[in-house]
């Protein structure tokens, strides 16, 4: 719901609904091989779980740029570390029926909005920092002379991965989703762990944002008969709508996972400019990286922060006693009573309107509500809602309560900040009488730092007496220019920022708000904070680098003249914010109404799906409760409307500066003056703080897409496009993977879709065969079974498989709205077929299948790498002892080198330890044995069968 802060007051006004994450780690042997976490093994939770579901975006952003290590140089390594991360957190569950793998697909209108202003962010702060890296050339030049290496330059001048990729319909979207579909595949294959699942893959063809799609499918899994009700669910992401999904299921097991972002590490930051760990912005050098061991192998290791549950089940019974009222005229329903719950939280925000202005979570909005709920309850006869609607008479009443207090509660607030500003001034000026604040007014008298008397080179810095307004040079930018003319650059970098340091913390203007915290009083590099793409609480600690100062943004902050505490304040709001005569009251009515309808969208949206793939609410700000009048007397329907393709999202979406992820015939329409829509695409836009003190916590008034105008730009240029490019702009369908190892149901596809009494290319899925899966697959034409598995992307980090023993259908789920498949390999809607390895005698009549002999090189020790992040496997290097009491069990090749072994308690028998090979003369079925180990591609790719 994207609700600001949620997750954190959750936590504390419910502390027992968080749980630490038990998780086995790898083993390390003395040689340096490493044994995989046996995922076959009970949970060491103490708690097994049936479905997993992961909400992707969350996954691939902090792996595509994460905070705490160098980013990854390029696509592949990107997806390497995506793989890494989705096997850490399937081991942690270890789910035994389905995997659901959702990526963010084209979103409606309403959320659109919230991404538009995001990107345009994104690419803004991405333009400041661009500047920055200018400067800090210019300043290294002038260090050296000059003169600057082609490694220093490459450093700091190679270009950050824009985050706007992450977005449907681009290039970085096709190779996530071909990427996700191999290493599901591979998985299947090769970790008997994953043997037994069922994997659904939602990519970002496929409508719908992420958590959304998890949703429609626990529900159309709910709606079946042969639903299992204690059937247990496992939810991974960052956003804190998540819980409020969870709730509204109303499934009593249900956890979400995800990342714990209070634990303090103490990791080393990065430098914003060149990435590199020991040192911030201010004080980079450009220096090349050294490496980190011989091949800078120590380097590469994914930081494991720990992971924490938050039982969704727990939070029930918290509520259970929030909301009980005693001696209500009707039954109380705790059901009903959580769904009302669920729709007040979305009066303190979500991803599609903004909050109310009385209410904020930290100022305990939630609570302010459930108050007035409970204390009207009685009164009302009932609940607010009812599967997802609202009862809008009912409705009335909780809004009519948030008036009457609407007035003390903007006083109080305005109390509380002067407190709070009157107690940082008095403890400022005690830690100043303590010494350790510095003695205001005292003379900036050069000082020897290592022998220099000045740093500057003799030139004097520049006096900081205020913090430039956004529109301005940044501070960052006068510190660079300050230091480049420093002559010795192994000392003054340091001793710039020092000096620069003592400067800030001796100015007048600044001490009586500065932070208490004199490291955090340095100025940002990049002029504010980057606009999260999750909820608040998910940023991490501010550093020098990225965090803005806190004295100096609330000093120089704008002016707050709509003043929220001060008698008239509503007719100042709509005048400053909207624009409009405060006279109009019926203009403030008309904006109150499209909030209730955006409230009855979302409570939809949350219970039901999409009701709407056009609506939106076209205001930036929300009314005040005193203007919600008569609300009963409306009649609120949705229309279906039409789903966006991709490019059309793009164009919405993407500013002009993140082109590069459109085709080359969309930039006229960002770039030409003369275009119908560039308005839509301004290089510059206002940051309205609207009482904040971040710039990052305002709001970018950015012009509202004109659909109607959008299309006809966008679809004149349709006929242009590539035929690759085309079908990137298709649609797509979720597309369901198994292994052999589900015997019923392999059985039962190859029966239907691949014999000679093949029937209908779609059919029900019986779920006494599925294990409980509900829903129809369809066949994909043209598909050959026996299909080999092809690594997809260029440096083949990854083996390929030269047969696949999974099976992929397009699902076909309830609630979705119609999509057409895709043609082609790997393309959404294809079909990657079954791997029969049963039954298959003839693979002993096939060239290059038998005994080995002089005619044919004997097979390497170990000839495929296994997944990613187990170190000590690879080409020519033999697999790891079985831990105590276990022996190796090898199974055969088949058709053309499936190898490898599998684990078992116990003595080996005398027929397993017999080395040698053996000729490939019996069948080899695949069952049981046959689903793990390492899979090999042999080195000669003669598909003989050995052990």
């Amino acid at each position: 719901m994207g609700i600001p802060a949620a997750f954190r007051w959750l936590s504390s006004r419910y502390p027992k609904i968080i749980s630490p994450v038990i998780e086995d780690q790898p083993i390390t042997m003395e040689d340096g091989s490493t044994i995989p976490v046996d995922t076959t093994r009970p949970n060491p939770n103490g708690e097994e779980f049936d479905n997993l579901y992961l909400d992707m975006n969350g996954i691939v952003h902090p792996c595509s740029h994460p905070e705490d290590r160098p980013a990854p140089k390029d696509e592949e390594e990107m997806m390497m570390e995506v793989f890494r991360y989705t096997d850490r957190v399937v081991n942690m569950v270890r789910p035994r029926k389905i995997l659901m793998i959702a990526v963010d697909g084209v979103a409606p209108r309403a959320k659109m909005n919230q991404q538009r202003s995001r990107r345009f962010r994104s690419a803004q702060e991405a333009q400041e920092k661009e500047q920055d890296k200018q400067e800090l050339i210019k300043l290294l030049k002038q260090q050296n002379g000059g003169n600057l290496t082609s490694e220093s330059l490459e450093t700091v001048t190679k270009k950050a991965f824009d985050s706007n990729s992450i977005t449907p319909g681009t290039p970085f979207m096709d190779i996530l989703a071909l990427s996700l579909r191999y290493w599901c595949q591979y998985k299947l294959n090769t970790d008997p762990g994953w043997a037994k699942l069922k994997i659904i893959i939602s990519d970002a063809t496929v409508p719908g944002e992420g958590e959304h799609k998890i949703m429609n499918f626990v529900r159309s899994q709910r709606a079946s008969p042969d639903h299992d009700p204690n059937t247990r669910h496992v939810i991974y992401g960052l956003d804190a709508d998540l819980i409020m999904l969870g709730l509204a299921t109303h499934e009593p097991h249900f956890r979400v996972l995800r990342e714990d972002v209070f634990f303090q590490d103490q990791k080393a930051r990065l430098c914003k400019l060149c990435g590199q760990k020991g040192h911030d912005a201010q004080n980079c050098r450009g220096e090349e990286k050294k490496k980190d061991g011989e091949h800078d192998e120590k380097d590469k290791g994914v930081a494991l922060k720990p992971f924490i549950w938050l039982h969704v089940a727990v939070l029930r019974e918290y509520l259970e006693v929030e909301l009980g009222v005693p001696n209500l005229p009707f039954r109380f329903d705790l059901e009903r009573a959580v769904d009302d719950w669920i729709f007040m939280c979305c009066f303190v925000g979500n991803d599609f309107l903004p909050h109310l202005p009385a209410l904020e979570i930290r100022e305990h909005g939630i609570d302010t509500l459930t108050k007035i709920w409970k204390d009207n309850l009685p009164v009302m006869g009932g609940y607010v809602t009812k599967d997802g609607h609202i009862d809008l008479e009912r409705a009335q009443v909780i809004l009519d309560g948030l008036a009457q207090q609407e007035d003390g509660i903007f006083k109080r607030r305005k109390e509380q900040e002067d407190r709070r500003e009157a107690n940082f001034k008095r403890r400022k000026l005690q830690n100043e009488g303590n010494g350790r604040g510095g003695r205001q007014g005292a003379p900036n008298h050069p000082k020897k730092i290592n022998g220099l008397e000045n740093p500057a080179n003799g030139l004097p810095l520049q006096a900081i007496g205020s913090y430039p307004g956004r529109h301005e040079q940044t501070l960052t930018h006068d510190m660079i220019v300050n230091r480049s003319t420093v002559p010795d650059a192994n000392v003054a970098n340091k001793s710039a920022a020092s000096v620069l340091k003592a400067q800030l913390q001796s100015q007048k203007s600044l001490s009586s708000t500065r932070s208490e915290n004199p490291e955090q009083d340095l100025p940002t590099a990049l002029g504010k904070r980057k606009a999260s793409t999750v909820e608040e609480e998910n940023a991490p600690a501010p550093d020098t680098a990225s965090a803005p100062p806190p004295a100096i943004a609330a000093e120089e902050g704008p002016v707050d003249d709509v003043r929220l505490w001060e008698d008239g304040y509503a007719d100042r709001y709509y005048e400053k914010k909207f624009h409009k005569d405060p006279a109009d009251i019926e203009f403030r009515h008309g904006v109150a109404r499209a909030y209730v309808e955006g409230l009855a969208w979302v409570l939809l949206y949350y219970f039901q799906g999409c009701p709407s793939w056009e609506w939106y609410y076209p205001y930036h700000y929300a009314p005040f409760a005193a203007d919600f009048k008569d609300i009963a007397k409306m009649n609120i329907s949705f229309e279906k409307g039409r789903v966006s393709k991709p490019f059309e999202q793009l164009m919405s979406v993407l500013p002009a500066a993140s082109r590069h992820a459109l085709p080359e015939v969309f930039h006229d329409l960002m770039l030409n003056p003369e275009s119908n829509i560039i308005d839509f695409y301004p290089e510059d836009f206002e940051i309205d703080l609207n009482g904040k003190k971040m710039a990052w916590q305002g709001v970018a008034l950015l012009p509202f897409i004109e659909m109607p105008r959008l299309l006809a730009a966008v679809q004149a240029k349709y006929p242009e496009l590539s035929a690759a490019d085309s079908a990137r702009n298709e649609m797509g369908r979720d597309v369901l993977i198994f292994s052999e190892n589900h015997e019923s149901l392999y059985d039962e596809v190859l029966t239907k879709f691949y014999s000679k009494k093949q029937g209908d290319s779609k059919f029900k899925l019986n779920p006494k065969k599925s294990d409980g899966l509900s829903g129809k697959v369809e066949k994909k034409e043209g598909y050959v079974p026996h299909s080999e598995l092809k690594y997809p992307l260029e440096r083949n980090s990854m083996p390929d498989l030269d047969y696949d023993r999974s099976v992929s259908d397009i699902q076909d789920m309830r609630s979705r709205a119609n999509r057409g498949g895709r043609n082609g390999g790997y393309g959404r809607g294809s079909h990657n077929g079954p791997g029969m390895s049963r039954g298959h005698q003839h693979a002993r009549h096939q060239g290059g299948y038998g005994r080995p002999n002089g005619h044919y090189p004997p097979p390497s020790a170990s000839q495929v790498p296994p997944p990613p992040g187990a170190p000590g496997f690879g080409i020519g290097v033999p697999p790891p002892p079985p831990p105590a009491g276990y022996y190796n069990q090898p199974y055969d090749n088949r058709h053309g080198g499936s190898s490898g072994y599998n684990q078992y308690r116990g003595p080996p028998h005398p027929s397993n330890a017999a080395p040698g090979y053996h000729g490939s003369g019996d069948p080899s079925y695949g069952r049981g044995r046959g689903s793990g180990g390492y899979s090999s591609r042999g080195q000669y790719r003669d598909g003989r069968s050995y052990r």
